[in-house]
């Protein structure tokens, strides 16, 4: 039984072909879409995070709304940038959008990928410590981030303070427990997905990443988790692992699908240079008849390997649209592979 959620990357833009053309349109309609999702019954709602970009660089406020308005669907992100992040405020915060959900938070975290200017995280106050790489800060804060999460105390309290303490040394507050265990590493390579399981922390495995042995993306994300469970077997954790992996499907069930979709160019993996030295492999998007998408996704070895599949939508195409596309996939596609 797989869950099946969507990805949003959240786009914004003024033109006059989309129907997302502010920050307001996309943090609005994002609350809109999780809803609708909900009550068609998508398992969650993801959200890409991006600084400096016309989408989401602040995630805790729209997923703490829909935590209100909704009662079942998971709620995440994937990825947050932890160059960027400040791991006590972060706790803060996700322990408060946690609890707004009653626990439905699935918060994914990772290095990140290449940003709108240079160096963004410079603006934010941070910067790698001498002998560090920026991809070591990321993991440093992370494993920071997990620890508070434990909820252990830490801050020796004040002897004289404001309100009255409990006994012993102080935690972050609101603590959210179970937290912790619904932590995932959004991973691109072998390497960081082992590193990972030993952390204690879920998989999110995308539609990109480093191209380690020129095979197919959906064969080196198969390898990729077969490699992370193997570790996380290892490392002796009690309970079962989650992984995901994102794609782009799209059931053409009528002439607009068709329209949008049915000359979609991307029906290939694409190699390309993410940065000057790394590179990387894009997963192809899938579109076609509901017949011949079930055959095409049969073949998808990551997508069998995974218990959680992120679909990703075209969110400037709006709430009603993407509602359809989510129904279609629900409705034609996912009963015929036994997802559901």
């Amino acid at each position: 039984m797989k869950k099946i959620g969507f990805l949003s990357f959240g786009h914004w833009s003024p033109s006059a072909h989309s129907e997302t053309r502010s920050a307001a349109d996309f943090l609005h309609q994002s609350i809109d879409l999780a809803v609708a999702a909900e009550e068609l019954g998508v398992d969650g709602a993801y959200f890409r995070v991006h600084h400096f970009a016309r989408q989401a660089g602040s995630p805790f406020p729209l997923l703490s709304a829909i935590g209100a308005r909704t009662s079942k669907i998971e709620i995440g992100t994937g990825v947050i940038d932890m160059r960027y992040e400040n791991p006590m405020y972060m706790a803060e915060e996700a322990g408060a959008a946690d609890l707004i959900s009653r626990g439905r938070l699935q918060l994914g975290v990772s290095r990140g990928s290449p940003e709108q200017v240079i160096d963004g995280w410079r603006y934010f106050g941070y910067g790698p410590e001498e002998g560090q790489t920026v991809a070591d800060m990321a993991r440093q804060r992370t494993e920071v981030f997990l620890k508070l999460l434990e909820g252990e105390g830490f801050a020796q309290p004040n002897p004289r303070p404001m309100f009255a303490n409990p006994p012993g040394l102080l935690r972050l507050e609101p603590y959210s427990e179970g937290l912790r265990e619904r932590i995932w590493w959004g991973s691109s390579s072998n390497a960081t997905a082992v590193w990972a399981a030993e952390q204690g922390m879920n998989l999110q495995s995308s539609t990109l990443k480093d191209d380690e042995t020129g095979e197919p993306l959906h064969v080196q994300q198969r390898k990729q988790i077969e490699a992370y469970r193997e570790a996380w077997k290892e490392a002796g954790h009690e309970r079962e692992p989650r992984v995901s992996v994102s794609r782009s499907i799209f059931a053409l069930t009528n002439d607009l699908d068709r329209a949008y979709f049915g000359r979609d160019r991307n029906s290939r993996d694409q190699v390309g240079m993410i940065d000057e030295t790394t590179r990387a492999i894009f997963g192809r998007s899938y579109a076609a008849e509901p017949d011949e998408l079930v055959r095409a996704l049969k073949e998808d070895e990551a997508i069998e390997a995974a218990d959680t599949l992120l679909l990703t939508i075209p969110n400037q195409l709006g709430v009603d649209y993407n509602a359809h596309v989510l129904e279609s996939i629900l409705k034609h596609v996912a009963p015929e592979l036994g997802w559901r």
